[in-house]
């Protein structure tokens, strides 16, 4: 197969510099607010998004080097394959979150519930829609016996000697 590359459609400020500290995931991110900045040449593909109260955005791991098939995720102290986490070395260094949009100011979308990097580089937008994305009879496998630590949901140093 032939390789995939992907270009930047804009950029995700957040107040997080690095990893420590941050929250793992958007439901530990309320009250964090930043802002996507879509580059001029997208700024047309904004329109009607507005409508959207949250809104997935796809991104690319930049800090992240390498990758390992087993990690021990933020919520375990047991390896897990990355397939079956969210952790950020992964053989395609792609994120997603879910966040809030608050408002659109021509290309700056003001977002909360932010649970990504500073500088991070943006791939894609896409609107959450609860009727398409939710979906019923979940099992959320290893995590039903670690989600209990997930009220701090702050990430640690265990990824960051990899960046």
């Amino acid at each position: 197969m032939n390789e995939i590359i992907y270009k930047p459609i804009g950029i995700i400020h957040s107040p997080f510099d690095t990893i420590s500290g941050m929250p793992i995931q958007p439901a530990a991110a309320t009250g964090i607010k930043g802002t996507v900045t879509v580059f001029a040449d997208y700024a047309l593909g904004l329109k009607a998004l507005e409508g959207f109260s949250h809104v997935i955005l796809l991104y690319h791991f930049h800090l992240s080097v390498g990758y390992q098939l087993e990690v021990i995720p933020f919520l375990d102290d047991n390896k897990h394959g990355v397939f079956a986490t969210r952790a950020p070395r992964r053989p395609n260094q792609i994120g997603l979150s879910v966040v809030k949009l608050n408002k659109i100011e021509n290309n700056i979308l003001h977002i909360e519930k932010v649970d990504v990097v500073n500088d991070t580089p943006l791939l894609d937008i896409k609107p959450y829609v609860p009727d398409f994305d939710k979906t019923e009879d979940i099992q959320i496998g290893w995590l039903s016996e670690s989600k209990h630590r997930f009220p701090s949901g702050k990430a640690d140093d265990r990824f960051n000697f990899l960046f």
